[in-house]
């Protein structure tokens, strides 16, 4: 039985798959079975923030699997405690870490934290939470629901947990806030809603306006977080202090990991809730070295000539293939050229696989750039020059 045979028999078909058979990776670079070789600008949706292969995270999950791996919260672990002291550090607020195991983990966490905060803040209890159109923030039943694209909410599915609003743009949270609203909760730039950046002056506007009201600012940092805007927080670069953040994707370079992070310490309580797997031995040892790793990387000013390196070559592409292109979208590390139509961005992601890069979609015609923060100059020119034999193939 060959390994495609093997998949389709025994694995739950809910990805439409590419059935190449990666065997090895190093940085931005991945090999098959075959020995082709593939420049990586997805890095598993924006997971390996390292690169793959990195020696130093493998040495150190290694030591970590050598020791303990996993112990029950109903104990202390120390390297929870200690990604949780550099979450705080790095962040440069007063905060609370609870660890998940993946983004929808965590926003869930964020949701509960934000229903028991509207409970216990207000004489009527509050529990509605506003998020945008357009938004995605995971593929559990509740997050699902918090998603603000209609595609994903299945009758198949439903019914679905109440207390979920949407609008169209940030100017229209405001008219829909009531005095049931406890929260908004926003990416600051939509990944699968096509790599929307917002502008900051209306973020900010809507910080100071929750703050007033008393009503809690939820950034889902899921994808953004963790370097990937060229900051360590993409809230940094707007200027604000949200109430809560949520992080995953690339915190622990590919090891499974979520974290609330929470200005409000003293809304749960022991009990409230939990996670069997979430902030154990492994997951945030591997978040340690993966954060001492992207500091040194940022503190050193390679990511920050990383990302300009990169947004001058999709800059490149965006003048040369006008017939393609219509913008470059995005920040930091987390971009997209926007195309023409559909049609294109289905044929330039298999273009491009078939020239041996890479790449993703968002929204209905994005081309989404995800590459480890680590990528080096001489994956980028080879990364693109692959894209450009797609480009000039259609």
């Amino acid at each position: 039985m060959t390994l495609e045979a093997m998949d389709k028999r025994y694995v739950l078909h809910t990805y439409a798959r590419n059935y190449v058979n990666f065997k090895q990776g190093t940085n931005a670079t991945l090999f098959d079975d075959k020995g082709r070789d593939y420049i990586d600008f997805t890095s598993g949706i924006g997971v390996v923030s390292v690169g793959h292969g990195n020696l130093r995270l493998a040495d150190a999950i290694s030591e970590q699997a050598r020791n303990i791996i996993h112990i029950s919260n109903l104990y202390m672990i120390e390297p929870q405690a200690k990604l949780a002291q550099k979450i705080c550090e790095l962040t440069g607020f007063e905060v609370g870490v609870f660890f998940g195991n993946s983004g929808a983990e965590a926003n869930e966490g964020a949701i509960k934290l934000a229903r028991k905060y509207g409970e216990k803040k207000f004489a009527k209890k509050r529990y509605k939470v506003l998020t945008l159109e357009h938004s995605f923030h995971g593929r559990t039943i509740t997050t699902v629901k918090a998603t603000g694209q209609d595609k994903f909410h299945q009758s198949a599915f439903a019914p679905y947990p109440e207390g979920f609003c949407y609008t169209k743009a940030i100017a229209d949270l405001y008219h829909s806030i009531d005095d049931e609203t406890v929260a908004v909760m926003i990416e600051l730039v939509q990944g699968e809603g096509g790599v929307k950046a917002f502008a900051k002056s209306e973020i900010q506007a809507l910080a100071h306006f929750l703050k007033e009201k008393e009503i809690l600012l939820i950034i889902d940092e899921v994808q953004t977080g963790v370097f990937r805007s060229g900051a360590f927080l993409a809230t940094s670069l707007y200027g604000i202090e949200p109430d809560i953040i949520t992080l995953a994707k690339g915190l622990a370079g590919g090891v499974p990991i979520g974290a609330v992070v929470s200005k409000h310490k003293d809304i749960f309580e022991a009990g409230d809730h939990g996670s069997t797997f979430g902030g154990n031995y492994l997951s945030t040892r591997a978040g340690l070295e993966a954060l001492a790793i992207l500091e040194e990387h940022k503190r050193s000013g390679t990511l920050d000539e990383t990302i300009g390196y990169f947004e001058a070559k999709l800059m490149t592409l965006l003048r040369t293939y006008p017939h393609l292109f219509e913008s470059v979208e995005g920040l930091g590390l987390m971009r997209g050229l926007r195309c023409k139509d559909d049609k294109i961005l289905a044929s330039l992601i298999q273009k491009g696989f078939e020239q041996g890069v890479l790449a993703l979609k968002a929204g209905q015609n994005t081309l989404r750039f995800l590459p480890p923060l680590t990528i080096s100059k001489e994956e980028i020119d080879e990364g693109f020059k692959r894209l450009e034999y797609a480009c000039k193939a259609l």
